[in-house]
């Protein structure tokens, strides 16, 4: 994050402090290291959206809160199985999907489901091919939306890079 946020000075610091914030408020309550991890990955995010939407300094904060929040509660309810079946639904949208299609996955022991479906495939500067998707997934019967950006690694795999 800081090569986003370099040259924000002060805004750039407080975003780093509220990002410790969650991190750490996720990981004291004592909800285990999916909430954790999830709250970290969707303050993260929430801040590169808020800065990419054009935000300011609060609406990056905003987002790094919100998307704290939303993270660590979707990383809580994910179970392994969910967080299997999720992986194997994305790396075979990624590989095999068009543009536009959605694959989904759904774990019939937690009743926890989800989509993926590329948007937008290219290749980067660096010579990688890259695929935009957005993503759903369903806990409980809430929905949950995201978007990124995946990949392709040298040993054929895709990497989510945002």
């Amino acid at each position: 994050m800081q090569a986003v946020f370099s040259g924000e000075g002060r805004g750039a610091k407080t975003l780093a402090a509220m990002v410790l914030l969650v991190f750490l408020g996720t990981a004291c309550a004592n909800t285990g290291p999916k909430t954790a991890i999830g709250g970290a990955t969707g303050a993260a995010a929430g801040g590169l959206i808020g800065h990419a939407a054009g935000g300011g300094t609060a609406g990056i904060i905003g987002g790094v809160l919100l998307g704290g929040l939303l993270g660590g509660a979707i990383g809580n309810a994910l179970d392994q199985r969910d967080q299997e079946l999720a992986m194997q639904a994305a790396q075979n949208s990624f590989e095999n999907s068009r543009t536009g299609t959605q694959s989904s996955w759904q774990n019939p022991d937690s009743g926890n489901s989800g989509t993926i479906t590329p948007t937008r495939t290219y290749e980067s500067s660096s010579g990688q091919y890259c695929r935009e998707y957005q993503q759903t997934v369903t806990v409980g019967g809430e929905r949950q939306d995201a978007y990124g950006t995946a990949c392709r690694q040298s040993d054929g795999s895709w990497q989510v890079v945002n």
